[in-house]
């Protein structure tokens, strides 16, 4: 017994002295990003067919603009894309898909696509982990009807936990104003109980896997 008051008093202590506590498990439910033997990124690939989205997977980052290019001739899209300002999108060799027409910026709601990265992917639901700033404006995630999401393989993490412990570690003077998790395009039943697509955000999400750290 006198143990275990000498235990609690050194508790006391530590907390007046600003100790941190000791870490304690994450519970994970699902478990099912975090078994053993789970491939992520295969994980992450079905979930992502499974919310209605598409992906395209591709070896280096300088197929994402023909791939871009492809995904837009499929689907009898304008040629017009909205790029992310930043370097992950605009440093890509956009010259290597010479049809496409790209500007580059905060999207006013009269751009068609937009080509965005983000700062992870959430295999256990297929989702993406999308933050504001000055280089990822958020209306490039709201407002063309076709979102295009550029992430490489070692952003995909297993679960919601991982993902905000990632934002935390990389949080460069201090964390993004609006952080935003997206899972397959937009859509809605609320009205009539018919699902209308595009009814708070795009029509169409495209995700490109890079095959290799972006």
């Amino acid at each position: 017994m006198l143990a275990g008051i000498r235990a609690g008093m050194a508790r006391q202590a530590d907390r007046r002295r600003g100790a941190p506590p000791p870490a304690k498990p994450i519970p994970v439910i699902p478990a099912r990003a975090t078994a053993p033997g789970i491939d992520v990124v295969d994980l992450f690939h079905r979930q992502v067919l499974e919310a209605k989205a598409t992906l395209e997977v591709v070896a280096s980052r300088s197929d994402v603009p023909a791939a871009v290019a492809r995904y837009l001739t499929a689907r009898n899209a304008p040629a017009q894309i909205r790029l992310a300002p930043d370097r992950r999108i605009a440093d890509l060799p956009w010259a290597n898909a010479p049809l496409l027409e790209t500007a580059t910026g905060r999207s006013h709601g009269m751009d068609a696509t937009s080509v965005t990265p983000a700062v992870a992917a959430v295999a256990e639901t297929g989702t993406l982990v999308l933050q504001s700033s000055a280089e990822t404006p958020t209306t490039l995630h709201f407002l063309p009807d076709h979102h295009v999401v550029v992430i490489g393989r070692d952003q995909i993490v297993g679960t919601y936990e991982q993902a905000l412990a990632r934002i935390v570690r990389d949080a460069d003077g201090g964390l993004p104003r609006t952080i935003n998790f997206v899972t397959g395009p937009s859509r809605s039943g609320d009205i009539g109980k018919v699902l209308l697509m595009g009814a708070h955000g795009p029509k169409h999400l495209h995700v490109i896997l890079v095959d290799e750290a972006l």
